[in-house]
């Protein structure tokens, strides 16, 4: 388990667990670069919770998320990334206050994954850190239902990317190519 210090001495344990082989094969330490983009979401959130929180990434195969999908979703299907917030802010306020708060779990199959990212001509790597940043962000609250919602959303994935040297991932080909 990885921990990152906070500027208010909150602390993010994170758990990445890589489930598939695949993942090796797809991106060079795979658990580095989970772990990193987690923090950097963590980070550039910058809420003040006051306590230490606790997070899981696990990057598995489109069998084991259709599974998830399809259970807690109602979804028969894979999907790139599934996320599974364990609080709401009402649950904050009825924990003791030195007890962690458990964020939550960021699912990421490995097939939907890479093949995005081979269509998007993106390395793994990268696709592997936006997965991530956008499935943290889900946990730390944020959401895209609302195109209002979704405009916040990606201001914040792209500004965590920058930081982690991830290109705009809403950039098609095309337009980053133009002059």
């Amino acid at each position: 388990m990885a921990s990152l210090e906070m500027n208010t001495a909150a602390i993010l344990a994170l758990e990445v667990t890589v489930a598939t082989d695949g993942w090796w094969e797809a991106v060079a330490a795979p658990e580095e670069v989970a772990a990193r983009a987690a923090r950097a979401a963590y980070i550039a959130v910058s809420l003040d919770l006051g306590r230490s929180s606790e997070a899981a990434v696990v990057l598995t195969d489109d069998a084991e998320v259709q599974i998830l999908n399809r259970d807690y979703r109602n979804e028969d299907r894979a999907t790139n990334v599934l996320s599974f917030p364990a609080f709401d802010e009402d649950d904050i306020a009825r924990l003791p206050a030195d007890a962690p708060l458990i964020l939550g779990d960021v699912v990421i199959a490995l097939e939907t994954a890479t093949a995005e990212a081979r269509a998007e001509a993106k390395t793994a790597a990268d696709h592997l850190s936006h997965l991530v940043v956008h499935g943290m962000l889900h946990l730390l609250g944020h959401d895209h239902k609302t195109d209002d919602e979704a405009t916040i959303m990606e201001r914040l994935e792209v500004d965590v990317l920058g930081q982690l040297g991830v290109a705009d991932p809403y950039v098609v080909a095309d337009e980053a190519a133009a002059p």
